[in-house]
Parts: structure tokens; C-alpha cells; sequence
């Protein structure tokens, strides 16, 4: 008998609901896994809705740009390897001091690299906290992938933006801080590829990096 007044109560859902609503949500999650973030994330498009929504082309760049930073990681820490390997014991001095102008610090540069199939080549200029350079390099034939970065002895990466399958890019570097700033290049193309480089601007040094 129902008490004048008083709240229904509802009953529990029974244990085989539970289960057909915990096997509906693991059949919609692994769907979106297959049919979504597969594509969009790792490029692996194993039903071919990835292809058709536009995802699996996403998925490939975003694991290529991931590899072409690894490979360039992994070569930059064997050249420093090899750098303090090799370096010679110098003893402490106190710097002499020393002022340099702006008109001073300006250089301009054509720079040529020759990149073999599979080869990766960076160059490094150096350069003080928001100095400015301008550059513009392009290449012969064909498309290299490209990561134009900056590092330190206290900063071992900071990116200003890298690309698949450029032919040419240009625009203003302002250095983020006081080091290394410039380009690594990699031909992942069949053809030899000359990459010309042009910088104008406030750096102290351009370095062909190992």
C-alpha cells in the first residue's frame, strides 16, 4: 500500500542492464578508437573512414613530423656526444670586455646545402637575445621537410614552426633567447637537392652543424 504522501521510489536497474549498457558503451568506444583517433593520431586507417573523413591524411602528418623531430633529436646528441668527445681542456679566464654596435653584428650570407636521398643537414647561426635576421631559402628540385629551431646550453629545443614537403620558405627569425637559432633540412626524396639559403641580418656567426 502506498503511503498518502510519500515519494516513489524507483527500482535498481538489474544486473544483465548493467551489463548490456556497459557492453553498448565499450562497442561505441571502440569505434570512435577505430573510426577517429586511429586515423587522426596515428595515421592507421584499418576501416577506411579515416581516409574518407579526411583524418588518416592528419594522422600521417602528425607521425611523420613526429619521426623527422626524433631523427633530428637523435643526430643532434650524437654530434654533441662527439663535440665533448673531442673538445680540448681550456682553462678559465675572465672574458675581456668588449662592445659591439648593431652595424657591427650585421652579416649577410648565401648559404649552399647539398642534401642526398635520406640525408638531414642543419645550419646554426648565432645570435643574441631578439636580434632579428631575415632569411629565405628554397630548393632546386623537389621537396625537403624542414624544422626551423633554436637551442642553448640551458634551452635544448624551441621551435619557430617546420613543415613537410617544402620547396621554399622565408620570413623574419627574432631570437627567443641568447644561442643557436636556424634550419635543419632533410631530402626524403629519391634526387640529390641543393638547398640555397639567404640570411641578412644581426648574428655573430653562421655554423654548418656535423
Amino acid at each position: 500500500m502506498t503511503i498518502p504522501g510519500s515519494v516513489p521510489t524507483s527500482e535498481p536497474p538489474s544486473a544483465s542492464r548493467l551489463l548490456r549498457s556497459t557492453a553498448i558503451a565499450a562497442v561505441i568506444a571502440a569505434a570512435i578508437l577505430v573510426v577517429i583517433v586511429l586515423p587522426a593520431e596515428y595515421g592507421v586507417d584499418p576501416t577506411g573512414m579515416g581516409r574518407v573523413l579526411g583524418l588518416k591524411e592528419m594522422g600521417e602528418i602528425k607521425m611523420r613530423l613526429a619521426k623527422e623531430e626524433a631523427d633530428h633529436l637523435a643526430e643532434q646528441a650524437a654530434a654533441d656526444s662527439a663535440a665533448a668527445a673531442t673538445a680540448p681542456a681550456t682553462t678559465s679566464q675572465a672574458p675581456a670586455p668588449a662592445v659591439a654596435s648593431v652595424a657591427d653584428s650585421t652579416k649577410s650570407d648565401i648559404t649552399e646545402v647539398v642534401l642526398l636521398p635520406a640525408q638531414g643537414k642543419e645550419i646554426k647561426l648565432i645570435m643574441r637575445k631578439d636580434a632579428r635576421v631575415t632569411y629565405a631559402w628554397s630548393t632546386n628540385r623537389g621537396v625537403v621537410n624542414f624544422d626551423t629551431h633554436g637551442d642553448s646550453p640551458t634551452i635544448k629545443y624551441h621551435s619557430y614552426g617546420k613543415a613537410n614537403g617544402a620547396k621554399a620558405d622565408s620570413g623574419m627569425l627574432t631570437a627567443a633567447f641568447e644561442g643557436q637559432h636556424g634550419w635543419f633540412w632533410r631530402n626524403r626524396g629519391a634526387d640529390t637537392v641543393l638547398v640555397t639559403l639567404r640570411t641578412s641580418g644581426d648574428y655573430q656567426e653562421l655554423k654548418r652543424m656535423p
